[in-house]
């Protein structure tokens, strides 16, 4: 199982990898939160694409991605057990943190209607162990099953992005993707300055 942002994202120390998902969540505005035993950040692009961090006491991680657009969309579907099936090979202390939790923008829940139990919905779910990064064995299934694409369909590419896991993270960086998304209008310099400073100090912050 090759992928050049999987590859990167197991290439990076965990302290680099949280320092990158702290300054994402604040350039996104997601108010980050402490749940029972973990700290969670995340990243949306307010069109339906989301990744979710929960850092957890004990140096493991729980990543969860999701493209609305893809085949992994299972809330459109409202298959809750087959969205918990993703969850397998997870630790269930790490499926503890999305299992009966209050949903929000970036995880809404799907909920058993035999038990009135909740998960939150993700198409991706990775986890790291301490030492090294998993894939879920209940995603690796269900792409082999169905012949999907794993990176692709579970939105990991598209999510993971923003990070830059194997490239330059910089607050010039950062400018630089906004300027070639057409964030400035008509070019302006100042306005690219000014963002440029802001974006400097959430770098500082978390240094």
């Amino acid at each position: 199982m090759s992928n050049a942002i999987w590859d990167a994202l197991a290439a990076t120390p965990l302290l680099e990898v949280r320092r990158r998902a702290a300054v994402v969540d604040e350039l996104a505005e997601i108010e980050p939160v402490t749940v029972t035993g973990a700290h969670r950040l995340a990243w949306n692009d307010r069109g339906g694409q989301s990744a979710v961090w929960y850092f957890a006491e004990d140096g493991r991680v729980l990543l969860l991605t999701f493209d609305h657009e893809s085949d992994l969309n299972l809330y459109a579907e409202e298959d809750f057990a087959l969205q918990e099936s993703l969850y397998e090979g997870v630790p269930e202390s790490l499926v503890a943190l999305v299992r009966d939790r209050p949903e929000n923008y970036e995880s809404l829940n799907l909920t058993d209607s035999a038990t009135g139990r909740t998960i939150h919905y993700a198409g991706g779910v990775f986890w790291y162990d301490g030492t090294r990064w998993h894939v879920s064995d209940g995603l690796v299934e269900y792409c082999r099953r169905e012949d999907a694409d794993l990176f692709g369909e579970s939105g990991f590419d598209y999510c993971l992005d923003a990070y830059r896991f194997g490239q330059d993270f910089t607050p010039e960086t950062v400018v630089a993707i906004r300027d070639e998304d057409g964030r400035y209008e008509d070019e302006d310099e100042k306005e690219k300055e000014a963002d440029l400073l802001g974006i400097r100090e959430a770098f500082a912050r978390h240094g």
